[in-house]
């Protein structure tokens, strides 16, 4: 026996055993503790598509086109610029947030876009000139019904002013 043995009062066998179970749960467990990035399955085809529109809608910023970003929203669309903030609705709402800052806007940045069903998230940095905010860093949901905007919600990781 070894002096830990001693100490602890435990027999041999007793501290195989113990070291067997510790080892096994420390295998099991090893594969979970390893960095590793989960792969998503397949986008349908309707998943595609609205993240096509959402792509679209996206890149269409630049334009400063407000006919043609509304295009992308159903009439009873809601939009919430952040998280701090209440969602307008109604399509003239919508059209009355967006003109509020769209001669601001550069261009949307999208870094990465994921989809589920009828609902797209992309994590994007927005890009503005000529105000007090140069770029905003956040995560946009959006909720699509027969390939249209219903809800665009905005969520904020950071602000460059």
């Amino acid at each position: 026996m070894n002096v830990r043995e001693k100490d602890n009062g435990m027999k041999p066998r007793k501290l195989l055993r113990r070291r067997m179970v510790t080892a096994t749960a420390a295998g099991l467990a090893a594969p979970f503790a390893l960095p590793h990035k989960a792969t998503a399955a397949e986008w349908t085809p309707a998943e595609k598509a609205n993240v096509q529109v959402v792509t679209d809608f996206c890149a269409a910023w630049p334009s400063h086109n407000l006919d043609q970003l509304l295009s992308f929203f159903a009439d009873n669309g809601a939009y919430r610029m952040s998280e701090t903030l209440e969602p307008v609705k109604g399509k003239q709402a919508v059209a009355n947030r967006i003109a509020s800052f769209l001669d601001r806007v550069e261009r949307f940045e999208v870094l990465d876009t994921l989809a589920k069903g009828p609902m797209v998230f992309n994590e994007r940095i927005d890009h503005f000139h000529g105000g007090p905010l140069k770029s905003w860093h956040g995560v946009g949901v959006f909720f699509l019904k027969d390939g249209k905007i219903v809800e665009w919600y905005d969520y904020t990781i950071a602000r460059e002013r």
